[in-house]
This record gives structure tokens, sequence and C-alpha cells, in this order.
């Protein structure tokens, strides 16, 4: 099977003609979509246009693909290509096993209900099957929102937002982002003097600046 970087050119010379409408492609692109769920790679159009092509060849439409195009989607929130890849899916087909676990997984990561996230998600392993690094890129993506959430933060209340982690791997990511001990359990996340803070802005106008104004009002 050729590599991601292989497949990549290949694919990028058809996605920029007319080819890109032709159902005859299908194959070829639904393969790519396998091979960036292996190789842990991420191309988006490619994984858009597989959608296209299932809109306009509904009797080409692949569940299994379609899935993986979901999940590998949810580990590049908080973009929103999953919301993208939702709207070209057929309501019919969203109701289907596993897309419809899949859209159920999205909406707990994008309301922020990490600890359900992972429950639901441990009920449903198998539909991880072949899409490599899924897990740590979803832990990336809660990071960030504890990231600008956050200053302190339970040390318990980590570790189950990000999968219920043992000790050594919730100081892995501790140490990834640059967080530390702080007392009573707390982890610290952000010092106070790199949080935005509101600025109050005083301009100052002279009469001459505005007498034309007044004059033609």
């Amino acid at each position: 099977m050729a590599s991601f970087e292989q497949m990549r050119a290949n694919v990028g010379k058809l996605l920029r003609d007319i080819d890109r409408y032709n159902p005859e492609n299908l194959s070829t692109l639904e393969r790519y979509v396998e091979i960036q769920s292996k190789e842990n790679a991420y191309d988006l159009e490619a994984k858009l246009a597989v959608l296209k092509l299932y809109q306009f060849n509904p009797a080409f439409f692949q569940t299994t693909v379609t899935a993986q195009i979901l999940l590998k989607a949810l580990t590049n929130l908080p973009h929103t290509d999953f919301t993208l890849c939702k709207c070209m899916i057929d309501q019919t087909h969203q109701e289907e096993r596993p897309i419809r676990q899949i859209l159920y997984l999205g909406d707990l990561l994008e309301t922020c209900h990490f600890q359900a996230f992972w429950q639901a998600l441990d009920e449903n392993l198998n539909l991880l099957d072949g899409i490599v690094g899924f897990e740590d890129s979803v832990r990336k993506f809660i990071c960030h929102v504890v990231g600008i959430t956050y200053q302190h933060i339970d040390r318990w209340l980590l570790a189950e937002m990000l999968g219920d982690l043992s000790e050594p791997q919730l100081r892995v990511w501790m140490s990834k982002y640059g967080w530390t001990e702080a007392e009573n359990g707390k982890i610290f996340i952000c010092k106070k003097e790199e949080n935005i803070k509101p600025k109050n802005i005083v301009e100052k106008i002279d009469f001459d600046s505005i007498s034309g104004i007044m004059a033609s009002s």
C-alpha cells in the first residue's frame, strides 16, 4: 500500500480538475482515507471530496468510510471540520450505526462534556479500529479548552477530563503544556498576567476638531 505522502501528491492532482467529481475515483479516495487513519495523517479536502461524491452517487455510499472521516474530523477540533463533514451526510445515513454513535461523541466533545465522552467511547471502542492516535488527538483538544478556561483546576478533575489518566500519564500532559503543581491538589494552568484584561480607553477630542461637524449639522 502506498504511503500517505505518495497518495497525497496523486490525490492533489486528481482534486484540481473535473475528475474531482468522477465516481470512478472513489476507490482511490476511499483508500486515501484509510491511509490517513492508519498513519495518523490528515487531509480535509480529500475527505470532503469523498462525501460530495457520496451525495452525487448515493448508491456508492460506504458507512465504514464515512465513519472514518467523521472520527478523523474529531481529531482536528476545535476547527469546524466535524460540522462540515456532518452537514454533507444525508439525514437517513446519520441514523445508521456507527455514524449515529460518532455524531453523539462529537456532540459531547463540542459541548465539553468530556467525562461523558470517555464513558461513551469506552462503550464503543470498536469504532477506533484502524484510527491511530485518536485518543491523544482528543486530549489535545481538551487541553486546549482547559488552557483557555481555567487558571487552576483540581487534579482529579483534569485526570477525569483527559480520560481517567493515571498519575504518570497525567504528568506527561502537564509537562507538555507547562502546567505545574499548586496547593491543595490543584494544578496551575496559567499565570494571572497572561490573561487578557480589558483596557479603559479615553479619547481626547478638542473643540476645533469637531467644530466643522457641528457647523454642517
